[in-house]
């Protein structure tokens, strides 16, 4: 349990960057 808190932190931020970089990506094409 003490190792899959750190995980999901480390899963979260990977997705919300990805959002970040796909969010400028449309933005950019726009």
């Amino acid at each position: 349990m003490m190792i899959s808190l750190p995980f999901k932190l480390l899963l979260f931020v990977l997705v919300d960057g990805w959002h970040l970089v796909v969010q400028s990506l449309v933005t950019s094409f726009k």
